[in-house]
């Protein structure tokens, strides 16, 4: 069992800043068993019968932390403080209107101001210069709107809001598309957006062909488009990959991918994600987060005899489904709209953390076909179990109730799940319309004795980190990988290091790459992973790997190269509130 002296110095940092709850009258939370104890009463509190016996099961699910809700649970729950356990949100379409541009203003403030980190698409405002003939005006186009909304969320900060981040979508054929690729070469615009261009499978093949792509509005496949000028595919794409490889934005979603896989393909069309992009949402709809700890259930680490445990990991997951579908009755929701949207479809996201570090005390080095087959296993049984936990749920408490079974056991995802869970969704529905996803886990992860975040490798062993503290000063803290750390105890200070030790900066971004198109087919929402490229690394190259993640079958791709923008990788995210991309990003 964990208290505050098994907690590494930064990880009490992590706990006490963030995650510990103080009442007016004094601390609530004296140790982290104390905060476990708080998040599993009150998400027991949910259940209609032996909410003791829950409370139980949920304490044991977080206890050493084998299972890591997200960080809005963690902080929130049991506190009795008005405040969503959501971390973030897609909002509803914006109008293009005057009216409807500064309703969704007032809606994301709303929700930023209760912590959550939001989500537009901002494809649907018309392109700068276009008339607007009700009022004898011109547009100014997406762009110049994205400028109010970040102007917004700087000022939401400034109350001492939570930190919650942005993320802007805008279609490759929206005309407007280059002003939007090009929008953050400044250092000082646009700091607290995430930007993202949805890509369609007709541009990419646009791209191959070499062919010309038009731009409209609204878009060609819509009533009442209109074409306003067309560019050479290729001449776009490299503006793009030109724009990320300099200042590491905008990211890519294929977005006919999203749409392709999405388990509610005949409910809602996608064309925004969660900041981070781990979760594609419909309008209103939030993510719901949370990480099995694979550190915890590997057995005899370091050995010959090293091996993972799934029966113990099919023993936790299920408890973490019910947690997790327990937050969508015990959240608030700033908007009414977002209770309504959550209690429609229930979607979860749980996934893993610690895979680089779990695969470290497997013995197996992140960058080998061992490793993917490893990863792939373990996500495939993350999955399932995932699913068939949701059909019992259903079968004690109700399918979700946009459920349409037939529909729903047709979709691209579910059909390659084992026949057991079709015929289950069938006969008893499913609680949750998605189940899966993997999250930055930036922070949580730090908490947990900074295991290695989501499914990401290794950064580093040992290194500094600077952090500001409340007071505004700043301080190192010693940052120690969890695996480096149990390998020392094992084997001494001296003992040289097996070959599985492997860093981010030693793995070819390929094998980055190809670590993710493992785990996506057991992953129905999406998976957030930044692939870290050095910045001399070739511009060809680096161009070339968004065309893998495509022929993949990827949701999306996001890259980080040290540019004189974003700086470098390794930024806390106080000192650099600015950016919305840190290592300490939303998710948490």
């Amino acid at each position: 069992m964990n208290s505050p002296a098994d907690l590494t110095e930064i990880s009490r940092h992590i706990w006490d800043s963030k995650y510990r709850f103080r009442r007016e009258d004094g601390v609530g939370d004296t140790c982290i068993e104390d905060s476990w104890r708080r998040v599993a009463r009150a998400l027991a509190g949910v259940e209609a019968h032996d909410r003791e016996a829950w409370e139980a099961r949920f304490y044991s699910a977080l206890e050493d932390f084998k299972f890591l809700p997200g960080g809005r649970i963690l902080a929130g729950a049991g506190t009795g403080h008005r405040v969503t356990l959501f971390n973030c949100f897609v909002m509803g379409r914006i109008d293009d209107s005057m009216d409807g541009i500064f309703e969704a203003l007032k809606e994301g403030a709303l929700t930023m101001q209760q912590g959550g980190g939001v989500g537009y698409d901002f494809s649907t405002l018309r392109p700068s210069g276009a008339s607007a003939q009700s009022v004898g005006v011109t547009a100014s186009g997406p762009v110049s709107f994205m400028h109010i909304w970040d102007a917004m969320c700087a000022t939401i900060l400034s109350t001492g809001a939570r930190r919650g981040a942005m993320m802007a979508t805008l279609r490759c054929d929206h005309p407007d598309i280059l002003d939007f690729v090009r929008a953050k070469r400044d250092p000082a615009k646009l700091r607290h957006f995430n930007l993202s261009v949805l890509v369609t499978d007709a541009f990419m093949q646009a791209v191959r062909d070499d062919a010309d792509w038009p731009l409209a509005f609204p878009p060609a496949h819509e009533p009442g488009s209109v074409a306003y000028r067309t560019l050479r595919a290729r001449d776009l794409w490299q503006e793009i990959m030109q724009a990320t490889y300099d200042y590491a934005e905008p990211g890519v979603l294929f977005i006919d991918h999203i749409n392709t896989q999405n388990n509610l393909r005949y409910a809602e069309n996608l064309a925004a994600t969660n900041p981070c992009g781990e979760i594609p949402l419909p309008h209103y709809g939030a993510c719901n987060l949370g990480s099995i700890n694979l550190t915890r259930f590997v057995r005899n680490p370091f050995t010959q005899a090293a091996g993972f445990d799934f029966a113990a990991l099919e023993n936790t997951v299920p408890v973490a489904v019910r947690m997790m579908d327990n937050v969508c009755d015990a959240s608030r929701f700033p908007l009414e709209k977002q209770a309504r949207a959550v209690h429609a479809t229930r979607r979860l996201g749980l996934g893993l953390t610690g895979l680089g570090d779990a695969l470290i005390m497997l013995g197996i080095r992140y960058d080998s076909e061992a490793a993917l087959q490893t990863a792939s296993g373990i996500m495939q049984r993350i999955c399932e179990t995932t699913y068939r936990a949701s059909i019992e749920l259903a079968r004690e408490k109700g399918a979700f109730p946009v459920l349409v079974r037939n529909k729903h056991i047709e979709s691209v995802f579910i059909r390659h799940l084992p026949e057991d869970i079709r015929n289950g969704i069938l006969k008893d529905g499913i609680r949750n319309s998605h189940l899966t996803a993997i999250a930055p886990t930036g922070t949580i992860s730090l908490l947990a004795n900074n295991v290695s975040s989501g499914l990401e490798p290794v950064f580093q062993y040992d290194y500094r980190r600077r952090i500001i503290e409340a007071d505004g000063t700043p301080r190192e803290y010693p940052v120690t990988d969890y695996a480096y750390v149990q390998f020392r105890k094992w084997h001494g200070h001296d003992a040289p290091l097996p070959d599985a030790f492997v860093t981010a900066g030693g793995i070819s971004p390929y094998r980055h790459l190809d670590m993710q198109a493992a785990l996506q087919p057991w992953v129905d929402n999406a998976i957030s992973k930044t692939i870290n490229v050095p910045a001399d690394y070739p511009f060809a190259d680096f161009k070339s790997l968004y065309e893998y993640a495509f022929e993949k079958g990827l949701k999306g791709c996001t890259t980080f190269r040290p540019n004189p923008v974003t700086g470098q990788i390794l930024l806390e995210a106080a000192e650099a509130n600015s950016l919305c991309c840190s290592v300490e990003r939303e998710a948490d």
